[in-house]
């Protein structure tokens, strides 16, 4: 089972690259993608990161989650699929 994260708060510096290193400390990455405004194409600051594993994920949470990134203070929470009715 993999682990999809959501990262929030990031720094508009941020890449996919540096997400993928700064990530890659707690496991594989399968996928980092930054959100950007479909208009401008600037960054929402926040992204999606999917780990290989959910345990790999929970680490990068309880390591990285209400750290300093560059200037900002970033959160990280596992993505919550929602429950058909």
């Amino acid at each position: 089972m993999t682990g999809k994260l959501y990262i929030g708060n990031l720094p508009s510096s941020a890449t996919e690259t540096e997400l993928q290193t700064k990530f890659g400390r707690f496991g594989r990455v399968l996928s980092a993608a930054i959100e950007t405004d479909a208009a401008t194409g600037r960054s929402k600051r926040s992204a999606f990161i999917e780990m290989e594993t959910g345990a790999e994920a929970q680490a990068a949470i309880n390591q990285l989650n209400m750290t300093q990134y560059d200037d900002v203070v970033i959160s990280v929470y596992r993505v919550r699929l929602k429950q058909s009715a």
